[in-house]
């Protein structure tokens, strides 16, 4: 699955989201829809964490999902 895909499958991808990063509501998950840039924002400003360690967790349960 690559960011393209996601938003088809949002609903499994929000789970997961949930599960990796539960401090992020159901609301801002629905807010963002499957758009990278948004869930990045979200998780920096929740966790703190640098972009680039984001973007990399993401794109590892991107393609967990995908397999």
């Amino acid at each position: 699955m690559n960011w393209n895909q996601v938003q088809g499958n949002w609903e499994q991808v929000k789970g997961q989201l949930r599960t990796k990063w539960g401090k992020l509501t159901d609301d801002e998950l629905e807010q963002a829809r499957g758009r990278r840039d948004r869930i990045v924002g979200m998780i920096r400003e929740r966790y703190g964490v640098a972009r680039d360690n984001i973007e990399r967790e993401l794109d590892q349960l991107i393609d967990r999902l995908a397999a």
